[in-house]
C-alpha cells in the first residue's frame, strides 16, 4: 500500500484556490452581482481641475481633447480610444475624416481650456493652436508620429 504525499507546492496551490473561492463567495454574498457597472464620465462635462507641472498639463490637454472629440461624436472617451486601435476589436463607427475633425476640434478646445485655467502661458497658446491645426492627426492616431516629429 502506497501513501500519496502532498507536496508543499500542492498544499500552497490548494490554499490559494480555497482563498479565491472564499473571496468570490463573500463578494457574491454582499450583492456584488447586482451592482451596476462603472459609470463613465460624460465627455461633454469634464471636471475643470487645474493641473501642475508640464507632464500633468500635457496629460490634461490630451484628456480634454479626447473628451471634446468624444462629445462631438456622441460617445464616451473610452469607446473613442478603443475604436482607434484595430487590435481591440471595437468596431469603429466613424470614418477617418470624421475622427480627424473631431480630434482636431477637441484638441483646439483643450488648448483654450488650458489657457483659461492658466496651465499654459498666453504666448504659448497660439503656437499650440497652430501645431494642432497643422499636425497630421491621422498619423498621430495611428501612432506613426511622435512629438519630436511635430517639433522638427
Amino acid at each position: 500500500m502506497t501513501r500519496s504525499r502532498i507536496t508543499p507546492a500542492l498544499a500552497i496551490l490548494a490554499a490559494l484556490l480555497a482563498a479565491v473561492l472564499a473571496l468570490v463567495a463573500v463578494e457574491l454574498g454582499k450583492g456584488s452581482a447586482d451592482e451596476p457597472g462603472p459609470k463613465l464620465a460624460d465627455p461633454c462635462h469634464s471636471a475643470p481641475d487645474r493641473t501642475g507641472g508640464f507632464d500633468a498639463t500635457v496629460q490634461r490637454i490630451v484628456l480634454d481633447g479626447l473628451d471634446g472629440a468624444a462629445c462631438r461624436l456622441h460617445t464616451s472617451r473610452e469607446e473613442l480610444v478603443l475604436s482607434l486601435a484595430p487590435e481591440t476589436g471595437v468596431q469603429r463607427r466613424w470614418d477617418d475624416h470624421t475622427i480627424e475633425v473631431a480630434v482636431r476640434a477637441g484638441l483646439l478646445g483643450a488648448v483654450d481650456k488650458a489657457e483659461r485655467r492658466g496651465d499654459i502661458p498666453g504666448f504659448a497658446a497660439p503656437l499650440l493652436r497652430q501645431l494642432v491645426e497643422t499636425a497630421p492627426i491621422d498619423r498621430l492616431v495611428r501612432g506613426g508620429i511622435g512629438l519630436g516629429d511635430l517639433l522638427g
